[in-house]
């Protein structure tokens, strides 16, 4: 799953920061972890300081959806229910190697995770436009953070290291999931 909480550094953060009106350098600490729990708390959402799909679509900040293997939530059903198999809220293999059906059959890199120009392809995700996939990209004045690949995500936990690559976009620019 790709999700946001304290410990991480990164363009995703500094974007997150930007929303809650928090000091925007790109560093998830206590600060940012106080605003997010009560920007959370404010929006009916579970206050836990952790910003994930969920977060991340009741905040406007589209271009941050990322889901993946160990993914949970709305987000994740809804894109099952898009892709016409059960709908459990739960991104496992099965949604992943149908993930990659749908993004080889429309042209996309077949990575078996949906981000926003998988998504902007999606009926079932109307509020994906290309505008937000654009805003996916990194900006130039994001380029200097550094990248490493995503982990492998229990829930809320980091599991172990993913042999996949740093994904394209600002997903690919955090740092911090294994300090």
């Amino acid at each position: 799953m790709s999700i946001l909480k304290r410990g991480l550094k990164g363009a995703p953060v500094k974007r997150l920061q930007a929303k809650l009106g928090v000091t925007a350098d790109g560093d998830f600490g206590p600060g940012t972890e106080k605003a997010l729990k009560e920007w959370q708390s404010a929006n009916g959402l579970a206050a836990d300081g952790v910003a994930g799909p969920d977060t991340f679509t009741a905040m406007g900040l589209l271009e941050l959806v990322l889901l993946r293997k160990g993914s949970r939530g709305a987000q994740v059903k809804k894109l099952q229910e898009g892709l016409g198999i059960a709908a459990d809220g739960i991104f496992g293999a099965g949604t992943a190697a149908k993930v990659a059906e749908f993004q080889a059959a429309n042209g996309l890199d077949a990575d078996g995770m949906a981000g926003p120009a998988t998504l902007a392809k999606m009926d079932t995700f109307a509020e994906i436009t290309p505008a937000v996939v654009e805003k996916a990209a990194v900006q130039p004045d994001e380029e200097h953070f550094e990248e490493e690949a995503l982990p492998e995500i229990e829930g809320t936990d980091v599991a172990t290291a993913s042999e996949e690559p740093a994904p394209k976009g600002v997903w690919g620019k955090m740092k911090g999931w294994f300090s």
